[in-house]
């Protein structure tokens, strides 16, 4: 907060100094203005054919697809484990969903054994 305070109302003045030094060749200032136009990216779009998931069963077929993908070279490792997670916890979802819809449906439902005497 302290530093906050010391540059508040400096911002303008400091951004048109750094631009004019890498106007000026100054190399650090030239890389500072850059990363700020152009920030390096974190991780990149994936495009391959995922097959559809609809339910939790879906999954396998997805995963399948993955480990593919990267054999193929299609995908790197660590973007196949993104995509991994992504896909398991559509499945966990999925599988809840119709935990609680089928506890829904049985709700008020005689239960299979009953133990009245």
């Amino acid at each position: 907060m302290a530093v906050e305070a010391l540059l508040e109302g400096e911002a303008e003045a400091l951004t048109r100094k750094c631009i004019a030094r890498a106007l000026e060749g100054d190399g650090l200032a030239l890389r500072l203005c850059l990363d700020r136009l152009a920030p390096p990216r974190r991780d990149r779009p994936v495009s391959f054919a995922l097959p559809a998931l609809k339910e939790a069963a879906d999954a396998r077929d997805a995963f399948a697809a993955v480990v593919r993908a990267v054999a193929e070279g299609e995908l790197t490792p660590s973007e196949a484990v993104t995509l991994a997670g992504l896909i398991e916890q559509f499945a966990d979802v999925d599988a809840a969903t119709e935990t609680d819809r089928r506890m829904r449906a049985n709700k008020g439902k005689r239960p299979f054994l009953s133990l009245d005497f």
